[in-house]
């Protein structure tokens, strides 16, 4: 679910793929495997990703379904 949840925060933010990555430091295919859930994301990792994403994290490690109206 977590993968998806990114997909959907991502796409929200009109990121691309290779924008998160990037700023992540890793390249566009570690990036897609985290988002199709094929790797492990590590709890570090996942804060990044809210960071860039401007989304609580705890939106990101909660089981409910994804929430777009946090302040846009």
């Amino acid at each position: 679910m977590t993968g998806q949840k990114l997909r959907v925060y991502r796409e929200f933010r009109n990121y691309s793929q290779e924008y998160i990555a990037e700023k992540l430091g890793i390249t566009q295919n570690a990036y897609s495997r985290i988002e199709t859930n094929q790797t492990r994301i590590t709890a570090e990792r996942l804060r990044q990703i809210a960071e860039i994403l401007s989304i609580p994290l705890t939106c990101l490690m909660s089981d409910s379904e994804p929430e777009l109206n946090f302040g846009v």
